[in-house]
């Protein structure tokens, strides 16, 4: 039996350039995971129990589905698969320009998802909605679409699942941060220190100008987003997760407690939805992968926009997936 699992980021850079599934051995994948579990989640019995039940209900459905690494769905949208894990969320009190909101605590997801590798884009958008939709939503078909209200992305993955077939959702925060930190504990994926070279932030004219110049000599425009992709990704192959746009998250914006918790969603408490990752329009320290951002859900911000997360083909549906 053969089962496919994510592999080493080496690897993963090969297949950015050459596309290919790459399977392991069940017995190889449970292993390693146990291993990875044991020591990530030596805090959080009760998470580990969690992530253990759902890899014994769920193996045969996965197995059979042979999960691929990648994936491009029928519009061009790519994704790559994010393993169950255990990370701190938060930032340390040390960390410079921290806010009290990003309270430091344990957070197990318990189940494997895909996650989008760009933000949904001009041309994915009019795809999917239509040019009667596009309306403010201008520009070339490889940059962000931005001016997208909360709500105006939930009728995008409506529509979305209706076209394909398939269940895509907005991550809720804690798939961000987690997808966001790719194994990082810093404040960056890449480490605490920021360079106009590794992400688009401070390319703001009119106020937060730090990198406009390094912009202009880069072929990037000044006073908006980057075409996606402009930067190196992740671990997990993941573009722009620091910078670039803003991007909804599923959650209501709600306080941390300090408690482990298990695959948290935020939708009863709170008025204003949470954004994540920074934008062109900020400073380095906005793009951090603690740092946190809210909004109204009507609100269409040109700095704003969202990528999306893909549900495995084969798993259970979760009970409370509403926003």
């Amino acid at each position: 039996m053969q089962i496919y699992h994510v592999i080493p980021i080496s690897i993963r850079q090969d297949l950015m350039v050459k596309p290919r599934c790459i399977a392991v051995s069940l017995k190889t994948f449970l292993s390693g995971f146990i291993i990875t579990m044991i020591g990530s989640l030596k805090t959080n019995i009760k998470g580990l129990f969690l992530v253990c039940l759902f890899l014994i209900s769920t193996l045969p459905a996965i197995a059979s589905e042979k999960m691929e690494i990648r994936v491009v769905n029928t519009i061009g949208m790519e994704f790559v698969l994010i393993p169950p894990g255990t990370f701190v969320m938060g930032s340390p009190a040390e960390e410079a320009h921290r806010d009290v909101s990003e309270l430091q605590h344990p957070v197990t997801i318990s189940r494997p998802f895909y996650m989008q590798t760009s933000e949904v884009t001009v041309e994915q958008w009019q795809t999917v909605m239509g040019k009667r939709f596009i309306g403010r939503k201008k520009g070339k078909g490889d940059v962000p679409v931005v001016k997208v209200s909360w709500h105006d992305c939930i009728k995008f993955i409506d529509k979305l699942n209706q076209i394909t077939g398939d269940r895509y959702m907005l991550p809720t925060e804690a798939q961000w941060e987690y997808a966001a930190r790719a194994g990082a504990a810093t404040a960056y994926f890449w480490g605490d220190q920021i360079e106009c070279s590794q992400a688009m932030f401070a390319n703001n004219p009119k106020k937060y100008d730090h990198c406009v110049s390094a912009n202009v000599v880069a072929g990037l425009e000044p006073g908006q987003p980057a075409p996606v992709k402009s930067y190196l990704p992740n671990a997990w192959g993941l573009y722009d997760m620091h910078g670039n746009v803003w991007e909804w998250c599923v959650d209501l914006f709600s306080r941390y407690h300090a408690s482990p918790v298990v695959d948290p969603r935020e939708t009863h408490s709170g008025h204003h939805r949470v954004r994540r990752g920074g934008s062109w329009f900020g400073p380095g320290y906005s793009i951090r992968s603690a740092n946190r951002a809210h909004g109204h859900p009507m609100s269409r911000l040109q700095n704003t926009g969202f990528r999306l997360v893909m549900v495995p083909p084969g798993l259970p549906e979760k009970a409370d997936q509403s926003p």
